[in-house]
């Protein structure tokens, strides 16, 4: 149990998906995680957040089942898992939070079920990564070889904790050691000679389809709900790649805060501040 989270299962489409949940006041939080993270990321903000979250670990990350052997898996197919698991849940009205590829999640999610959805905070990302028409045989092709090369390919095993720690903090978006080691902890999985890392290998190869630009405008302009985007200064959005994507957007404010691509877990204060102010700003009427 993590800093006084309950371990949560849902049985979805074939797998279990685990999660980590928060109690609290008010209406439910969904919090969903970044590629190749788990629902630890959510942890920093957990704790100072004070409103009933739950973390999940989307499919052949973290503690949840990895999709069967022989299937490719998709982004959309995270959105399916994500219905069904507020379904089971009974949630008919909720928050959601998603930070870098689940914010692309979250956005699919929100366009296609505006109902559900009664406020909107994106950290470090807005909308899915998208493929030019141009590009998109050779990105197929690549995603073929990729598929090809996978029986080949091991991964990783580190013979103390420590290392897989050290091998984290180096990775995507850059780590203090306290976030990398809260991500590692759930992200571990020990085998012979060590540990080495639960998630899907799947994961890593080329993505076989991805949307067009045009594809995620449609996406982005169809979600009804208000939206706060929350980007680092020293992040992904500190460079301006997303302002072109803000005015597809109906109802949204941007906030900019010191930090890296991770800064919900390693500034979780200020980042919490500013998701308890959207959320006072654009209160929900009370659920039966």
């Amino acid at each position: 149990m993590m800093m006084g989270a309950r371990e949560r299962q849902f049985q979805v489409y074939g797998q279990t998906l685990a999660a980590l949940q928060w109690p609290g006041e008010g209406e439910p939080i969904l919090a969903l995680h970044g590629w190749l993270d788990n629902a630890a990321s959510f942890v920093p903000l957990a704790r100072v957040l004070g409103r009933p979250l739950l973390a999940l670990d989307f499919s052949g990350h973290g503690h949840s089942d990895h999709r069967p052997d022989g299937v490719v898996t998709h982004l959309v197919d995270h959105v399916r898992d994500v219905l069904a698991v507020v379904d089971q849940l009974g949630w008919q009205r909720f928050t959601l939070i998603g930070h870098s590829m689940g914010a692309g999640i979250a956005c699919l999610f929100s366009a296609a079920c505006p109902e559900r959805v009664s406020r909107l905070v994106l950290i470090e990302g807005l909308g899915p990564p998208s493929t030019a028409p141009s590009e998109v045989a050779s990105t197929l092709r690549k995603a073929l070889d990729d598929m090809g090369a996978l029986a080949s390919k091991s991964k990783p095993v580190y013979p103390h904790i420590s290392e897989a720690v050290d091998a984290r903090t180096k990775g995507f978006g850059g780590l203090s050691r306290e976030a990398s080691s809260l991500l590692t902890e759930r992200g571990l999985m020990p085998v012979a000679g060590g540990w080495t890392w639960r998630a899907d290998s799947r994961l890593r190869l080329t993505s076989s389809l991805r949307l067009t630009e045009e594809q995620v405008e449609g996406f982005i302009r169809a979600i009804g709900a208000p939206v706060c985007l929350i980007l680092g200064e020293q992040g992904m959005g500190g460079n301006g790649m997303f302002d072109h994507r803000l005015a597809w957007l109906q109802d949204a404010e941007v906030v900019r805060l010191p930090g890296r691509h991770h800064l919900h877990m390693e500034s979780p204060e200020p980042v919490a501040a500013a998701i308890n102010d959207f959320l006072a700003r654009h209160p929900t009427a009370p659920q039966n």
